[in-house]
């Protein structure tokens, strides 16, 4: 008998220590879904848009999330992943030539023909900066070259559960590069799996030493929110194509809770600025956000006086 009630009395020693650890912080309290918020006074102006509780793994806000529409750079992400399961030397140098060059859009890019960098800052730009010409070169340096790539791209979307989604190039510039916002969110919770890809699309800004010149050329991320002090971000990756509009995605800690964004279709320089503004803003206080507000881009100083950073 007394040893039954030793062992009652342990358990329930341990029981209460557990608690007290878990309010402590030692041990994470599991998470309880988001419920009180009221998803009306969320207005957004992005045609398509998910908003999901990676905790709870529910959505907490859902716009025609099941559409299947271009994804334009977002795709880049999918490159990023392919690159690095595909473990090749992140030292080795990588050049851009002809194929590179974007022949579908005309797109402008700062790398010149010949132009040499590791396979390290082709990711990086890729990333960060959304570099169609260091996507591409990633691509073809791929064993077995850029068919190749693509059809591994494809095979990781179908391993993560990406029923509905399509790659046919690794930069996003081909509007046949399609996904459902709920697919995105995929990607990008695994997305967040791979350090690299945390560090590059949340970097603000870096400097190249291009090959064979050693001339140095300056990039900018092109998410302006990871310049900001008020949001906490993980993983981010925009695009743009006119078949899709302006597309963001990120994963964000917002009111202590990692969540993904999804707004794809945005049209307008700073709409999905103000669109993850508004998310962020209702997270917070469960209201909704004025508008003149929403739509303020961070601000950078140059030369003594304050101008808006560019979407």
């Amino acid at each position: 008998m007394r040893t039954s009630l030793t062992i009652v009395f342990a358990a329930l020693i341990g029981f209460a220590n557990a608690a007290t650890a878990a309010v402590e912080g030692v041990i994470p309290a599991v998470p309880q879904p988001i419920t009180t918020l009221d998803a009306a006074k969320l207005k957004l102006a992005s045609a398509n848009a998910l908003v999901f509780d990676t905790h709870a793994g529910q959505a907490i806000y859902s716009k025609d999330a099941d559409a299947v529409t271009p994804i334009a750079s977002v795709t880049k992400l999918m490159t990023a992943m392919v690159i690095l399961d595909g473990a090749q030397p992140m030292d080795e140098m990588l050049s851009v030539d002809i194929g590179d060059i974007d022949l579908l859009k005309g797109s402008h890019s700062r790398l010149r023909l010949g132009s040499e960098l590791s396979r390290h800052d082709m990711l990086r730009l890729a990333l960060m900066a959304s570099e169609n010409r260091a996507a591409s070169s990633l691509a073809r340096h791929y064993p077995g070259g850029t068919q190749a790539f693509v059809a591994a791209m494809n095979e990781k979307a179908r391993s993560l559960g990406m029923a509905h989604t399509y790659f046919n190039d690794p930069t996003g510039l081909s509007s046949e590069n399609v996904a459902t916002a709920h697919d995105l969110a995929r990607m990008v919770q695994a997305a967040a799996d791979y350090p690299l890809i945390r560090e590059f699309t949340t970097t603000p800004s870096h400097y190249v030493e291009v090959q064979p010149t050693g001339q140095l050329i300056g990039f900018n991320n092109t998410n302006s929110l990871v310049k900001s002090g008020t949001w906490d971000i993980q993983v981010s990756k925009t695009g743009f194509i006119r078949e899709a509009g302006k597309c963001l995605v990120m994963l964000a800690t917002i009111a202590s809770r990692p969540v993904v964004i999804v707004l794809l279709d945005s049209y307008g320089r700073l709409t999905r600025i103000g669109d993850a503004n508004r998310v962020k803003h209702w997270l917070e206080t469960g209201e909704a956000m004025p508008t003149a507000v929403a739509a303020r881009a961070p601000a950078k100083v140059r030369r003594g006086r304050t101008i808006p950073t560019r979407g």
